[in-house]
């Protein structure tokens, strides 16, 4: 098994800007926790980093300080930064290319949001013949109402994690990640 580690969208937008992730609590360190451990087991990281396609775009608008990757992932060290500008980590950008070249059969999914691009590139991924690992608590999300419902931030969360385990993904906490990693 050659795994990488994917850190998806990790941006101030998350932390000072308009979408605040507030569940599960520690996330950030958590994610950083299983960078560090990547970096000490020699496994390869992608730091995505998400784009709005308008100019002005009320969230992650290009250049802007909500834009930029937090201080504590932008200072630690990745193998490569991929941009995107959908959900999916795959779709339109150099993610697969590079992990065939790297020869990564495994992906772990960390980031945010849980419901929203960690959940849609752990799907393509395993879509695409990779196993996938997705860290329940290196995820993170935040309460949503609209049309559709309410639902709070832990509920949505869960109901990702549920359903990735179902058929998707391995769900486990970055600890049990890091501990097998190590073995």
């Amino acid at each position: 098994m050659k795994r990488a580690l994917l850190v998806i969208d990790v941006q101030n937008e998350y932390f000072t800007g308009k979408l605040p992730v507030s569940w599960p609590v520690g996330s950030l360190e958590k994610i950083l926790n299983a960078m560090d451990a990547a970096k000490t087991q020699g496994i390869p990281v992608a730091v995505i980093q998400h784009r709005a396609i308008k100019e002005d775009s009320p969230v992650f608008r290009f250049r802007s300080l909500e834009w930029e990757l937090h201080p504590e992932i932008a200072g630690r060290p990745r193998n490569i930064v991929i941009e995107k500008t959908l959900p999916g980590s795959f779709t339109g950008t150099e993610l697969e290319s590079w992990l065939k070249e790297s020869k990564i059969d495994t992906v772990t999914i960390s980031g945010y949001m849980t419901q929203m691009c960690c959940d849609t590139t752990a799907r393509q991924a395993f879509h695409r013949g990779y196993k996938v690992e997705f860290l329940s608590d290196a995820t993170g999300t935040l309460a949503f109402s609209n049309n559709a419902g309410s639902v709070t931030a832990e509920e949505l969360h869960r109901a990702i994690l549920v359903t990735q385990a179902q058929r998707f993904s391995t769900v486990m906490k970055t600890s049990e990640w890091i501990d097998g990693i190590g073995s």
